[in-house]
Parts: C-alpha cells; structure tokens; sequence
C-alpha cells in the first residue's frame, strides 16, 4: 500500500483520483456532495492551490537551474512557446466547432479547454520516458497551460468588485523576497507569510485567481538543481527541511486530493455540443497547437532538453490532451450550474482518452525502434 501511494503522489495522480471519486459521489449521493463540495470550494481552490502549483512550480524552477533538466533557458523556452500555442489551438479548435452549430451560449467554455491536466500528463510521459528530460519537458509544458488557464478565467463578473491596482502589492511582496534571499534565509516560512500572503492578497483583489501567488515567490526560496529523476527524489539537497517542496509534500497531496473531490463531481447524461466541442479542442486542437509550436520554435533556434528527440513530442503532445481535473475546475469558474456545465465536464471527462493515445503511441514507436536495432 506505501508503494501506491508513494507512485501515486510522485505522479501527481491524487488530483485525478481524487476527482473520479468525486463522480463517484455526485452520482449516488448528489445533494450530500454538491453541498460539501461548494461549502469547500474557496478553501481549496483560491488558497489551498496556491501552495499544489508553488510545489509544482518549485520542481520546474529547480529543473531549469544550471544542470537541471531544462537548462539552459533555450531549452526551458521551448515548452512555454508549446503551451501557448497549445492553448490557442484548443480554444480555437472549441470556437470553430461552436461557431459552426446554432449554441453560441457555449461560447465561454473556449477559456476551459487552455486546461491540461498536470497529473495525468506527468504520469503519462513518465510511463513512457522514465522521469527525466521528458518528464521535465512535460510538467513544465502542463503548468504553464494551467497559468494561462488561470488568467483567462480570473475575468470577474460585473457583480464582483474588483481593484486592478491591487495588483501593486506584488512589487513589494517581490521586494521583501529579494531582501529575505540576500539575507540568506532557508526557511520557507517567512517567504510565505510575508511576499506570498501579499502576492495572493494582490491577485485576489484584482481579480486574478490567486492560485497563481506562489509562483512569483518560489524562484526566491531555497532550491538546488533538480534532473527530475527517481533517485534523485530521495536523496539530498531536495529532503531538505529548508526546501517548499520537501516541509509541503504532505499538505499538498491532502489539497490536491480534496482539490479532485471539491472539483471532479458532475452528474453522467448525455453528450451535446460542449462535450464535442471540448472533445475535439483537447484531442485535435492542443495536440496539433503543441507540435506547431514545438516545430516553428525548434526552427527559430530553440532546443529540446538532452536526450529528446522530436518523435518524443508527439508523446508528449497527445499526453497533454486530458483536460479532466483543471479542465472540471475551469468549467466550474466559467459557467453555473446547469446543462451547459454538465456538457463541457464530460468533455472534460473524456478527453482523458488523449492518455491512451499517448501511451500507444509511445509503445509503437518503443517496438518500430526494436525492429530497426534487429
């Protein structure tokens, strides 16, 4: 049982179970879950995800460092270029198909499809490539979407009051970072209680999801180069009580979990515009936008990460398709309960299917590479 749960945090996939789980319950005791479910909903998702995308965003930083994975920073650029273009892809892909049919009403849900789910991709190529390069490659690619994602939907209503200028207090949440760096601070607390609580009080008060505070503040943090491998996990620097994703990798599996319950519950009927619509933008449109963007920055000089090779980023590519988890939570913030929601979460739902496709995918060419080595 250690064994599991140790895979299955490693591979960021509590948020996922935690979701089919959350389906599980909206099915059977919908009025218990949706109530639970909303009376969570702030906790988990405007403060509790702030510190899951600082921990992730701790790993991608760390890859990025002189002899981490992703450097130098040509080969860190390479997926930030990718997910852009994925997600003009994916939200241009669900805009054509809902232009072409007569439910424009689904027109918001372009801003759900920029969604890619971290864990399921993560776990994905890490099936397919071991953790390394690749897997670097990927988890940079995923939560760069989901920062996108995160901006589109932070648009507020009308009948939120919001104060752009609040945005103001991350100058000097990035001040006290700078000063408590040069004072050679390792414990993560005073970054967090000082420039974090002020970066998440400045997004939040402009209108900004504030999921999003964190990622400003971890490149001040203690770090040290990371290759993202399995060894390296367990071995120092990275066990250091002074690092924010050694003193959190409990907290954080405990948020993630409960962010897939507060987020995953969707009542199962029938398929319609949205769920086509998403389906197609994931699964065709993200895919396609990657590679295009992989193609034209490798063109423009950039690199892949030591290792790779550019048949990997079709992998890749089709692993990044699942929207499920964050495509659920993106559904949730852009349209109220009702039929349209139900229709874009099972689109959500299903474009779990780009995993399958990346794991045959990778086997064929896994056995197309054996054939030639004979």
């Amino acid at each position: 049982m250690n064994r599991l749960f140790r895979f299955v945090a490693d591979h960021y996939l509590i948020v996922p179970g935690g979701a089919v789980a959350a389906i599980v319950l909206a099915n059977l005791v919908p009025d218990a879950y949706f109530r639970v479910s909303q009376a969570l909903a702030f906790a988990v998702n405007d403060v509790g995800m702030a510190f899951v995308l600082g921990f992730i965003a701790q790993e991608v930083f760390e890859a990025m460092l002189p002899g981490g994975a992703l450097h130098p920073p040509r080969r860190a650029a390479l997926p930030l270029v990718a997910a852009v273009t994925g997600a003009i892809g994916a939200a241009g892909t669900y805009a054509l198909y809902i232009l072409s049919g007569d439910t424009r009403n689904l027109m918001p849900g372009w801003r759900t499809v920029t969604a890619v789910d971290v864990g399921l991709c993560y776990a994905v190529v890490s099936s397919a490539f071991g953790r390394g390069n690749a897997s670097a490659f990927a988890l940079l690619l995923a939560i760069a979407s989901d920062a996108i994602g995160l901006l589109l939907i932070s648009q507020p209503g009308p009948e939120v009051g919001t104060h752009p200028a609040a945005l103001l207090l991350i100058v000097p949440a990035l001040l006290v970072a700078g000063a408590l760096r040069r004072q050679d601070v390792q414990t993560v607390w005073p970054y967090l209680l000082v420039p974090g609580v002020l970066s998440w009080a400045g997004l939040y008060t402009a209108g900004i999801h504030p999921a999003l505070a964190l990622i400003p503040v971890v490149p001040f943090m203690s770090h040290s180069p990371r290759a993202l491998t399995a060894r390296e996990q367990h071995e120092q620097p990275h066990t250091s009580p002074s690092h924010f994703e050694y003193v959190f990798r409990v907290p954080v599996q405990i948020i993630a979990a409960l962010f897939g319950l507060v987020n995953g519950g969707v009542l199962l009927r029938g398929l319609d515009d949205g769920t086509w619509a998403v389906l197609a933008a994931t699964l065709i449109g993200r895919p396609v936008g990657i590679l295009f963007g992989a193609a034209a920055g490798i063109g423009a000089g950039l690199h892949l990460p030591r290792g790779m090779h550019r048949r990997d980023l079709v992998t890749i590519a089709l692993a990044a398709a699942p929207a499920f988890s964050f495509g659920l939570f993106f559904a949730a913030s852009v349209f109220p309960d009702g039929p349209l929601l139900t229709q874009v979460k099972i689109g959500a739902m299903g474009s779990i299917g780009g995993s399958l496709l990346a794991l045959a995918f990778a086997k064929f060419e896994r056995l197309r590479a054996d054939r030639q080595r004979r």
